[in-house]
């Protein structure tokens, strides 16, 4: 079963008492509070920065952040998707450092690589997360929640405690404003099949 499943399959007085334990310095209830989610985590990070050992580094910075910040969790809204957010902006901020890297060019045998091209692709990655960055909290929350994640409406409006109608016109709106910011920055052609499946 995984991380996410039996994290949901917690009752909330239950988790608020796991959190209780953690903030005081409870050793096990962190290991059991990390294994309710390190799946789902690992999962988020594996599709952003599509590299196992990065995906477990943020993964690791992400629960360490959490427990860092645990006092701040709203207890009023469901802990997963805050935990989640922490997690994509830690690679968000590890994307963008690559960026900034120089990539080390061999100068002698050099063996040209028939994979095929993922520029592309990584451009397209880049602009929707330029796009995301730009549009409605909720918008983007709903968004990422029914494309990363594969919830459906009904569970994302179980989670936000929000309408269902709601919750569809919230990933609508968000798609129909991606499609706007890329195609003011001229990337959309080309990959309009691409972002209706994002």
């Amino acid at each position: 079963m995984s991380g996410y499943r039996r994290g949901k399959s917690l009752l909330s007085y239950e988790l608020s008492a796991l959190v209780e334990q953690c903030l005081a310095g409870d050793q096990s209830a962190a290991r059991k509070f990390i294994d309710l989610f390190r799946g789902r985590v690992y999962g988020l990070c594996m599709r952003m920065v599509k590299e196992h050992h990065d995906a477990e580094d943020m993964a690791q910075e992400t629960f360490v952040r959490v427990f860092r910040h645990l006092d701040r969790w709203d207890r009023e809204r469901p802990i997963e998707p805050w935990i989640l957010t922490i997690a994509g902006n830690r690679c968000r901020t590890l994307l963008s450092q690559r960026k900034r890297r120089p990539i080390a060019q061999p100068v002698e045998d050099y063996v040209a690589d028939s994979r095929p091209d993922m520029g592309p692709a990584n451009q397209l990655a880049e602009e929707l997360h330029l796009a995301l960055d730009k549009i409605r909290a909720e918008y983007r929350q709903a968004f990422l929640m029914f494309h990363e994640r594969e919830l459906s409406y009904a569970e994302i409006a179980e989670e936000l405690q929000c309408p269902l109608g709601t919750v569809k016109t919230w990933v609508y709106r968000a798609r129909r404003l991606i499609v706007d910011q890329l195609t003011k920055r001229g990337v959309v052609e080309g990959y309009g099949n691409e972002v209706q499946r994002i």
